[in-house]
């Protein structure tokens, strides 16, 4: 393989950026950019770096050497200062001496080649970088760090044990041995029930990650637009007195309690001649069907309508607030939530509300392992392959047959830790990483 590097860091002025390194050969490049014969590895000194005799950056330098680093190869890491003309020169000193930049997850991807991670560590070292909140943190970790993989490679063994007695039935038999009794039905039925167990306790990214989405309504005027920069922090919808400001969605995000909403402003409900406001009404009420929360804000209460946005939430929760609470009376009767989003009042108790209202959400209580849907078709594969091989134990059927459905479901797990993989699959796993991960 070549020497590879990239900046592990956002290309940004910062305090610090960072570059990593790896590759057979790259420490013969790093004496010619610090001008040193030798290092020492695993350990953090400073030296400087040069690129054709002029001085780049004095650096910090961690040199590793394989297959004690995270690629399983030679590699070093550069700490230097965070400007943009330094992080420029330091591209054209490695590609002076014959490196070349990184694809997108490269470093993982050689990580995983090396064998010093399975494939499903190496997914999860994504997931863990997507993460929002601390329950996907706690989900990738978990999966990061060689616990599913040892769960997976046990089961693996469980299923070669069954199928060895099998096969050994088959190949055997007229010498007038017995491998198998009854037990072996008994074991492969269990095995399945404890399969079906951990596979109940994986929980799809895709699924995991959706992000809760939170809609305001309500009339015109009432302040859907202040509660909404209210709620994030900052002026991201246009405030007006005027009515029918807010004509299309618009969307933000905000991060609560260790969890992460999607909030869109929409446009107040009311009759208008106006074709823009038009089409802006009817797109809020088409998405008031659609969120996962609708806000209404409302200035007084206003039963008819209040029951309105009611009916349209088919699917979601309705949270009534009240605005303006620096206006008009406090009507905490009518009202679920009362506010004013001019000074921040009752914004805290909002936040809570909006908390609890998902709180029968995914947890990280409820599952052990994040998991994405090669893994899942994967292990329903398993589940299809074991239940058909018990089956036809159970109806004595050909051993063969139920040696081979044994066979598809170990080869179902050893393709999940990546011990069975193709060119593509690859391809398809790193091509959305970061470039220098």
């Amino acid at each position: 393989m070549s020497v590879v590097f990239a900046l592990a860091t956002p290309p940004a002025k910062s305090a610090i950026c960072i570059f990593r390194v790896s590759g057979p050969g790259c420490h013969k490049g790093l004496k010619l950019l610090t001008n040193k014969s030798s290092f020492e590895h695993g350990r953090f000194f400073l030296s400087s770096i040069f690129d054709r005799g002029s001085l780049v950056d004095r650096a910090g330098l961690v040199v590793f050497e394989g297959p004690n680093s995270y690629t399983g190869e030679d590699s070093f890491e550069v700490y230097a200062h965070g400007g943009l003309g330094v992080m420029a020169s330091i591209v054209g000193a490695f590609k002076g001496v014959g490196f070349d930049e990184a694809a997108p997850g490269e470093f993982t991807k050689r990580a995983f080649l090396n064998n010093k991670i399975t494939l499903n560590e190496a997914e999860s070292v994504a997931d863990l970088i997507d993460a929002t909140d601390e329950r996907g943190v706690v989900l990738s970790n978990r999966s990061l760090y060689g616990d599913m993989s040892k769960t997976v490679v046990g089961f693996a063994e469980d299923i070669d044990r069954i199928r060895v007695r099998v096969e050994a039935e088959i190949d055997f038999s007229d010498e007038g041995n017995e491998y198998m009794d009854s037990s072996v039905i008994s074991d492969l039925d269990r095995l399945i029930g404890v399969f079906e167990l951990f596979v109940g306790g994986c929980v799809n990214k895709k699924m995991f990650s959706q992000k809760n989405n939170i809609l305001l309504a309500g009339p015109v005027n009432s302040g859907k637009s202040s509660v909404f920069n209210r709620l994030l922090g900052f002026e991201r919808a246009i405030v007006s007195d005027v009515p029918g400001t807010t004509r299309d969605l618009i969307g933000s995000e905000i991060f609560y309690e260790s969890s992460s909403f999607s909030v869109f402003d929409s446009a107040g409900v009311r009759d208008t001649s106006d074709v823009i406001e038009q089409t802006g009404v009817a797109l809020s009420l088409a998405e008031i069907k659609k969120a996962d929360l609708v806000l209404g804000v409302f200035e007084k209460f206003d039963g008819v309508f209040i029951d309105r946005l009611k009916q349209l939430c088919e699917s979601g929760v309705f949270i009534s607030v009240q605005n303006k609470t620096d206006i008009f009376e406090v009507d905490s009767k009518n009202f679920d939530c009362c506010v004013s989003a001019k000074t921040g009042s009752g914004f805290n108790a909002l936040k809570n509300l909006i908390s609890d209202s998902f709180d029968n959400n995914v947890k990280h209580d409820d599952y052990k392992y994040l998991i994405r849907e090669r893994h899942e078709v994967l292990f329903k594969g398993v589940v299809k392959s074991l239940g058909i091989a018990l089956s036809g134990l159970k109806q004595s059927e050909a051993l063969e047959l139920v040696a081979e459905e044994l066979k598809n479901a170990r080869s179902g797990l050893d393709e999940v830790v990546g011990k069975k993989f193709s060119d593509d699959l690859l391809g398809d796993i790193f091509r959305g990483y970061c470039i220098g991960k």
